[in-house]
């Protein structure tokens, strides 16, 4: 009678133990294919979508391209590939993007590549096209550029560099109100991520060093680097790029938000540094054969690059995308491991 009692009484015991070493051998990889991913959805501009860095996504015959220029080795590529299936991404950046497309509007996207013959089809905004909700883990979002309106600064800066002319004088007495309009968008853009995804964490992403802190570093006329730009107005647009990372910075340390900055580790590796070193593009770089070889001028004829170059207008090449990729991928997992 005592042993049938104590018997008994160790059945749960021997239960637990058996359980236990079925954990111990399980595989560490079927453990972790057990847990749902998480599930990532990165927005943001053309820093974000890639552009020229890879092969085009969707491919260029695809029905489903949208005119955006997603790449196969943009950044949230290069860390959904690090992450593995611990996470589920949802890319839905776009270039061009500004704020407003984030959260409050739809987007025409204006991709030169193989267009179709009507255009390309407006799309929803970021938020709608990710499918952000209560199950949303983490969104990363790379954007604030194109409403400051920094392309069309550098494309008239160039233009005036043609003719000697200064272009901050066309631009000083406007920049603190298009700041305030980055300030003003992003708060909002914030917070409407927030009340989509309520349990994400949020991690915002500011822009990589482009421009060189001495502007002697650039060689006057060389489209390879930043072209006819001058050196007054290339220091006056290191502090305008400056101030747009610290403004994106503010809005998310304010909101309690995680924010990456790229400007500080790609220090040394702008657009006017030497091919090997450089991460970021000059107005012409290197890139695949589908993308334009005219730089846009608006109002003169299009300038073209020289040699098998592109017109890239300054954006991180695939080794600026591996740079952003590594701090990016710090960052989820840090955020993820607070969950």
């Amino acid at each position: 009678m005592t042993r049938r009692k104590t018997g008994w009484r160790l059945r749960p015991v021997a239960a637990g133990l058996a359980a236990l070493v079925a954990g111990v051998l399980l595989p560490a990889g079927a453990q972790a294919q057990a847990a749902d991913p998480s599930k990532w959805a990165a927005l943001g501009d053309s820093y974000t979508a890639g552009l020229f860095v890879g092969a085009p996504r969707p491919p260029l015959d695809s029905p489903d391209r949208d005119g955006c220029d997603r790449t196969t080795n943009s950044y949230p590529d290069l860390v959904r590939r690090a992450l593995g299936p611990s996470v589920q991404l949802t890319n839905v950046s776009c270039g061009g993007a500004t704020i407003e497309n984030i959260a409050d509007s739809g987007q025409q996207p204006l991709s030169p590549v193989d267009p179709p013959a009507d255009g390309w089809a407006k799309v929803d905004p970021q938020i709608e096209r990710a499918g952000l909700d209560q199950t949303t883990d983490v969104v990363t979002i790379g954007v604030g550029g194109n409403t400051l309106g920094f392309a069309e600064i550098l494309v008239r800066c160039v233009k005036d560099g043609l003719f000697g002319r200064y272009c901050l004088n066309h631009f000083e007495y406007e920049i603190g109100q298009r700041y305030e309009r980055v300030l003003t968008e992003y708060e909002a853009m914030l917070e409407a991520v927030h009340d989509a995804a309520p349990n994400a964490k949020v991690i915002t992403i500011g822009y990589p060093s482009v421009l060189p802190g001495k502007p002697e570093d650039c060689g006057r006329g060389d489209l390879t680097e930043l072209a006819t730009i001058g050196k007054d107005d290339l220091d006056w647009l290191w502090g305008v790029h400056a101030n747009l990372n610290e403004i994106i910075k503010t809005v998310t340390d304010e909101r309690g938000d995680r924010f990456v900055d790229l400007a500080a580790s790609s220090e040394g590796h702008d657009a006017c540094q030497p091919a090997g070193t450089k991460w970021v593009t000059g107005i012409c770089g290197q890139a695949e054969d589908f993308w334009p070889p005219n730089i846009p001028l608006a109002d003169l004829p299009p300038l073209p690059c020289p040699g098998n170059t592109r017109a890239t207008l300054v954006h991180p090449n695939a080794a600026g995308h591996a740079n952003t990729a590594k701090q990016v991928e710090t960052a989820i997992r840090a955020e993820l491991q607070k969950s």
